[in-house]
């Protein structure tokens, strides 16, 4: 029954595409209804016939020669939508087609394309035109086809409205690869690129590399005689000849031109072979073509000579094409020969080397001015076009240079006389700070010692001080890998522990001097010498850890200079610097808050005015720092941080250290104890009693609204009746603002304070 079905569809294909079109529906070559409809385009016939030369009515003509292969592919598209239909693929789903036979002709095709876009449902043949067909329903849904590419670009052209889609089984034109001209077409078969591609190739294995091109005269053959053309050339292959045939078999001079071809085929095989091998003698001499075709003749120089009124021609020379020079035959032909170098016919002067032609406004290139070449580019060679570039990371050329000359390798030597001094500087620091060392080791019981923090902090601060000075010295010479590592690492630990160490001072200093309950509970709890300078200096240390592991800086050429390289260190993370950078000028704030809280103590002893200048110095020179670190460049860049480091230190140094040696040194009578007392008890009187008149204040205003508890005299019982023992009280108060210092011996503390 199955071979029945196909045998009688096979019969109506070949009986409706053989007859002329009279209905609409005589124009379908097979079909069946269904809920989806999906469109077939295949060239059951090889030609459109005509029993005209051209087209004189608007008519669909009938379709001759018929194609099996074709109509055998027309069957599979009916079995497999059958065979669909019959499965549970799609179920309650019935898919319909309408197959087309385009007779190889485009002007059919574009007939059934209109077919497919009429409207669904319409008893008419309807198509409407809308500016939006996203609502249209068609008649149906997927076009299959069609098979020549010539045929598919003008059906695509209407399906693309739509955005219907367009698969073909034959269409391998590269152009259809465009989904900007082609946005609904889809092909299962590979594009012509890869065709040509491979036929190259393959006429490269061949070893030919002359060869004639025959395609046919439509956009599928144009455009893959522009690809292989491209891809021939590329594999060094030569075209012998392009020969274009009609592209359809209904062009009734087709015979004509294949005939021609073949003909051409031949021509060509047979406190060119045979003329490009052709050899004849003449005189003697033997000629024969060249591999470019070219006759190995040569030239005759003559030389045209006015005697007497007369024009004489002289042959004074023969031209040797291959071996390109000049044959002489006597001497005085010789001479007349270098004579004609004498004569100068030129529009412009050579241009020697360093310089290059620049053409004028005339209109030949013989006229030009010579200019000469810029920096960093060159000239060798007389009346060269243009001058060469240098190789701007290696080498540098002057103005009007002749050669490339290699770029010197700078950096901040050891004998650069700014180093030099950097360093005499360092030093120095360094010697201040063993001066500092060795006078407040001989005076160690001293109260200025003891105010100072006593000897260990004192000496953790000095040997910091030893550590960034001694960074500076990284900073000078060549670059190392390990010195680039070592020295912002060096700088970063050893001046945060630094600041970490004067942090705890300032932070002591205020809670010695402070007479606010609330601020002495908080500050008592807060001062914990110990684990604030390994926390504060721990996460410097986390932080130039993890710089160095994931960041490390790095040796580098800088070549952006015109005439030298400098090699310096590639800080390798500019985050991790800054936050470096930025950790410490936080410690250093804080530092500077506590320190400016007790900025009006004691005159002799306070050194917490000492550390605000200190800090204030800091922050000066690091804020000018920035942005004259980030617009310098050269050799001199890193001394540019020695000058920050230097100034940093010398600082702190000097306000922290220096004041306390002048009173060691200067002022020994006011480096005793009773001076310290005295001036403690002075500040603390005045201290004491702004704090209870403040008090007093306080009280009265509790008075009115609760029972207060006077003491002896009437006087608040937290403060004493006369001035004298206020500041009894004051000294008493100040011992008890270091947690490890009894109270039993006030005198004592406060001395150590």
């Amino acid at each position: 029954m199955a071979l029945l079905i196909v045998l009688i569809t096979c019969l109506v294909i070949i009986l409706a595409t053989s007859q002329p079109c009279r209905t609409p529906d005589d124009f379908v070559a097979a079909s069946s209804p269904g809920h989806i409809m999906i469109g077939g385009l295949f060239a059951i016939h090889e030609k459109m016939l005509s029993s005209e030369d051209y087209p004189r009515r608007p008519e669909i003509q009938k379709c001759v020669g018929f194609d099996i292969s074709m109509f055998l592919q027309t069957l599979a598209m009916i079995h497999s939508i059958e065979m669909i239909n019959n499965s549970t693929l799609l179920s309650g789903v019935k898919l319909g087609y309408e197959i087309y036979d385009t007779c190889t002709e485009v002007t059919v095709a574009m007939a059934a394309a209109l077919r497919f876009f009429s409207k669904f449902n319409c008893s008419r043949e309807i198509v409407e035109v809308k500016c939006n067909y996203s609502s249209y329903m068609p008649r149906v849904k997927a076009v299959i086809g069609a098979g020549y590419s010539e045929i598919s670009m003008a059906v695509s052209r209407i399906l693309s409205l739509q955005l219907m889609p367009q698969v073909s089984y034959e269409s391998t034109a590269e152009i259809l690869s465009d989904k900007i001209r082609f946005p609904s077409f889809l092909r299962t078969v590979p594009s012509d690129f890869y065709q040509t591609k491979a036929m190259a190739h393959l006429i490269q294995k061949s070893g030919w590399n002359w060869i004639g091109i025959i395609t046919t005269d439509d956009d599928y053959g144009r455009l893959a005689l522009s690809t292989f053309v491209l891809q021939a050339v590329a594999n060094n292959v030569c075209i012998a000849f392009k020969e274009v045939l009609p592209a359809f078999l209904s062009d009734d001079t087709i015979e004509n031109r294949i005939n021609q071809t073949l003909e051409k085929i031949v021509a060509e095989a047979h406190l060119l072979d045979v003329l490009k091998n052709v050899t004849f003698m003449d005189g003697g001499k033997s000629f024969h073509f060249d591999a470019h075709g070219d006759m190995n003749t040569g030239y005759d120089v003559v030389f045209w000579k006015e005697v007497n009124g007369h024009m004489t021609i002289t042959k004074m020379a023969q031209y040797d094409l291959k071996n390109d020079v000049f044959i002489i035959t006597d001497q005085e032909t010789k001479n007349e020969f270098r004579n004609l170098k004498k004569i100068q016919s030129k529009c412009s002067k050579e241009c020697s080397p360093g310089q290059m032609k620049k053409t004028t406004s005339s209109q030949h290139t013989c006229c030009y001015e010579c200019v000469n070449c810029p920096e960093n580019h060159y000239s060798n060679q007389t009346d060269m076009d243009h001058c060469l570039l240098c190789d701007n990371k290696t080498h540098w050329a002057p103005v009007k240079s002749t050669r490339c000359f290699e770029k010197e390798v700078e950096y901040l030597s050891w004998s650069d006389a700014l180093a030099i001094l950097l360093l005499a500087l360092s030093l120095l620091g360094v010697v201040f700070v063993l001066a500092v060392g060795i006078i407040f080791t001989r005076n160690l019981g001293t109260p200025v010692v003891k105010s100072s923090g006593g000897l260990t902090v004192c000496y953790v601060i000095l040997l910091c001080h030893v550590l960034s000075f001694a960074s500076t010295g990284l900073f000078v010479g060549e670059p190392r890998d390990f010195t680039c590592k070592a020295r912002q690492a060096l700088f970063g630990v050893s001046f945060t522990l630094c600041i970490a160490c004067i942090l705890t001072k300032s932070l002591k200093i205020l809670l010695a001097f402070s007479f606010d309950p609330k601020l002495q509970s908080f500050l008592k709890c807060l001062y914990r010498p110990v684990p604030i300078i390994l926390t504060c200096t721990g996460i410097q240390v986390a932080i130039c850890s993890l710089w160095l592991v994931f960041a490390a800086p790095m040796v580098a050429e800088n070549v952006s200079l015109p005439r030298v390289i400098i090699l310096e260190c590639e800080e390798g993370s500019v985050l991790a610097f800054g936050t470096m950078l930025g950790y410490i000028a936080v410690l250093a704030f804080v530092c500077f808050l506590f320190a400016f809280q007790g900025r009006k103590l004691p005159e002799n002893y306070n050194e917490a005015k000492f550390i605000t200048f200190g800090m204030l110095i800091y922050f000066i020179a690091w804020v000018t720092f920035i942005p004259v670190y980030a617009t310098t460049s050269g050799k001199y860049l890193p001394a540019v941080e020695i000058i920050v480091i230097l100034i940093s230190n010398y600082g702190i140094l000097c306000c922290t250290f220096f004041p306390k040696c002048y009173v060691i040194l200067c002022k020994q009578d006011a480096n005793t104890k009773s001076a310290f007392l005295q001036t403690v008890y002075s500040y603390s009187s005045h201290s004491a009693g702004s704090l209870a008149t403040s008090h007093a204040s306080l009280d009265s205003t509790h008075s009115k609204g609760t029972a207060s508890h006077p003491g002896p005299g009437g006087q608040p019982a937290a403060w004493p009746q006369s001035k004298e023992l206020r500041a009894q009280a004051f000294a008493h108060a100040v011992t008890e603002n270091d947690p490890g210092v009894p109270s039993t011996r006030p005198r004592k503390r406060i001395a150590s304070i």
